[in-house]
């Protein structure tokens, strides 16, 4: 599972199986109709797992995380992640 940081400061949620090449085609502009018209973007997170439903399972979860939770897990801000629980209505000072 990784996060990109589009130019217009959103991310993007993806995972895949080779980052390296992945990366590649977003940075080219043929990895998705999302990325291709916010370019550049920057690899800002990533973990590796041998199994493929951890990983869809983990993407689908931070799919649906607010911005704030998602930038905590960026910066590795764990404990702030049960505190930005959607139902709590998180702002985020971000850029």
């Amino acid at each position: 599972m990784y996060i990109l940081e589009c130019s217009d400061g959103s991310y993007y949620v993806g995972s895949t199986w080779d980052l390296s090449t992945r990366l590649d085609q977003h940075m080219s502009g043929t990895g998705s109709a999302y990325t291709s018209g916010r370019l550049p973007v920057a690899l800002v997170y990533s973990v590796e797992s041998d199994s493929i439903r951890e990983v869809w399972e983990w993407e689908r979860r931070v799919h649906g995380w607010s911005r704030a939770k998602r930038r905590a897990l960026i910066d590795g801000r764990f404990d702030l992640l049960p505190g930005l629980s959607a139902n709590r209505q998180a702002t985020d000072d971000g850029p």
